[in-house]
């Protein structure tokens, strides 16, 4: 069964997953900003992973869900947590003490971009139409337009700008390839419990990085900060990150990274709810262009490989297979 028939089939749950995806992992900018206020980075991810995986391995067990996995699976569940959660999430942290919030999230939104030549480099899989190309090029004008004003007037470019804005691209890329890996290894491994096992291996290689930095002794246990790492274990780690990796199995790749299109609008609603944030022209301006970039590529359909693609991919080395 193609992943189209699949999207099709399971159309309610998977509006449900992009509807949580969305909104959650949008909201996560508002704990963020209040957890590293008094926690490092490295610890941040750490605390929330660490929680969050046992909580969610936690669950397992008690719905009688297996947590049994193999070494091999494992070790590939590892990798993709890794990709996902330490040099793709952690590392954003760190980048955002070097170079404008605005400049970070404007980087971020490539990562669509990284999706689609993975994709194309491997050859393997279904492809998405013109339409949905649009609507990706259509979604990085949308959010050019809805951070222009902040990038105008208060990005200066330097090496300390050019280092953070390096970090970020390493940080959008290792978060496509944990992501296309995902979809791509097929581990046969129930998604709870998958989901459970990556923020665990990931929080206690999070941990070991941060004690071996020294974060220990920056850390400032405060109230705000600990209630905010709790809403990231609970919205962001164990319903977002659980969504993302559900929908990374039931629908093509693309169409999953428009989260990164979206997050900003609900970044922005919850500035101006919460924080008393102006919302501007461009704002809504860009806001509508993103939305309509989402509904090309959630709409656009899939170009199936051609046989002489399915032959090129039986002549892979047998190391890059899906076994």
């Amino acid at each position: 069964m193609s992943l189209s028939e699949i999207e099709r089939k399971h159309r309610g749950q998977v509006i449900l997953a992009f509807a949580l995806v969305y909104v959650l992992w949008g909201s996560t900018y508002l704990a963020i900003g209040v957890a590293v206020k008094h926690i490092p980075p490295a610890m941040m991810g750490a605390m929330r992973f660490i929680v969050a995986g046992a909580l969610m391995l936690g669950w397992c067990f008690v719905s009688g869900r297996s947590l049994r996995v193999s070494r091999k699976q494992l070790f590939r569940l590892t990798i993709i947590g890794v990709l996902l959660l330490c040099t793709g999430n952690v590392v954003l942290g760190w980048a955002e003490r070097y170079i404008p919030t605005g400049l970070a999230a404007l980087l971020i939104a490539i990562t669509p971009l990284w999706f689609l030549l993975l994709e194309t480099v491997s050859k393997r899989g279904d492809h998405l139409s013109r339409r949905g190309l649009a609507g990706i090029a259509l979604g990085i004008i949308g959010v050019i337009a809805l951070l222009w004003p902040e990038l105008r007037g208060g990005m200066r470019v330097g090496g300390r700008e050019l280092f953070g804005a390096g970090l970020v691209m390493f940080s959008s890329f290792s978060w496509a390839c944990g992501s296309v890996l995902s979809k791509r290894w097929q581990l046969n491994v129930d998604p709870y419990t998958a989901s459970g096992w990556e923020m665990l291996m990931a929080g206690l290689i999070n941990l070991a990085v941060s004690l071996s930095i020294g974060d220990l002794h920056r850390v400032v246990w405060a109230r705000e900060s600990l209630l905010a790492v709790l809403y990231l274990v609970i919205a962001g780690s164990w319903i977002g990150f659980t969504a993302y990796v559900w929908l990374l199995r039931h629908v093509p790749t693309p169409k999953v990274a428009t989260y990164a299109y979206v997050n900003p609008i609900v970044a922005v609603f919850l500035g101006w709810l919460f924080l008393h944030e102006k919302v501007t022209v461009s704002i809504l301006i860009g806001s509508v262009i993103i939305i309509v970039s989402v509904v090309l590529v959630t709409r656009a359909k899939l170009r199936p490989r051609t046989p002489s693609e399915a032959e090129k991919e039986l002549e892979l080395p047998a190391c890059e297979s899906s076994g």
